[in-house]
């Protein structure tokens, strides 16, 4: 199994662009099920588990018909009418378009959210600032808010105990969330203004070049990564061209 959890997560960003930069510039069924293919060969081998794989990317299982579905009866006509109804109009170009919607979504998807099930953000903060060289300033501060979802989801239900025991709203559900949203909104401007002074306290933002605790290392790994991503999208491509459905859309 190849231990993708050790891959800089930078890599593993560059991977899921490149393979979504091949399948974007083309709209057909073949690039995307091909890449599919080769995607879904190449997660079975990553060591995930089925059970954490099916509830991370069942999002995209769910978009992907959803998003066909609305192509199939509003898309593309053409060809043999097969049923038409006031703005609904199903026809061979519809149900090809909405065949390489469909798999489309999930050769884009399905890489995205299985290459970042194992990121760490402080690793992706630490690749961010030291590999791509982003300004810290803006780095850290989005690792510090991403830090503080969990605290607000903390927050939310702390809140919501102690409404209930005062017995505060505890009929109208919409007034009760509205009430709450706007505590849980006070709370999180106390806490961020707390920590912007504690960060500003401890160096964050100043004008000295900043060091970092933890190194993020590039080598090998992550350049075969990048590497996988771009013959992915290559070979997608190319399978496209050679049976003559490729259709660029950007030009």
């Amino acid at each position: 199994m190849i231990p993708i959890g050790s891959v800089n997560p930078v890599a593993k960003l560059g991977a899921g662009l490149l393979v979504s930069l091949f399948l974007i510039v083309t709209i057909d069924w073949v690039s995307a099920a091909t890449a599919l293919v080769l995607e879904l060969a190449i997660i079975t081998f990553l060591g995930i588990e089925p059970r954490r794989f099916w509830l991370r990317t069942l999002p995209v299982w769910l978009a992907a018909p959803l998003t066909a579905l609305t192509i199939l009866l509003y898309g593309r006509y053409d060809g043999v009418v097969y049923f038409e109804f006031l703005l609904i109009r199903i026809s061979d170009g519809s149900i090809e378009l909405a065949l390489a919607t469909f798999l489309r979504v999930l050769a884009i998807g399905l890489p995205a959210v299985v290459l970042f099930i194992s990121i760490d953000p402080t690793d992706f903060a630490d690749g961010l600032a030291q590999r791509l060289r982003l300004p810290d300033r803006f780095v850290l501060g989005a690792l510090a808010a991403v830090r503080m979802v969990g605290l607000f989801l903390e927050d939310w239900r702390s809140l919501e105990l102690a409404r209930r025991a005062r017995g505060v709203a505890d009929r109208g559900r919409l007034r009760r969330l509205a009430g709450q949203g706007f505590a849980l909104l006070v709370l999180s401007i106390r806490r961020g203004s707390k920590l912007s002074i504690a960060m500003e306290a401890r160096g964050f933002g100043g004008d000295m070049p900043r060091t970092w605790a933890r190194e993020s290392r590039w080598g090998l790994a992550e350049w075969l990564t990048m590497a996988v991503g771009a013959l992915v999208g290559l070979a997608a491509t190319v399978v496209a061209v050679l049976t003559g459905s490729w259709n660029l859309i950007v030009g």
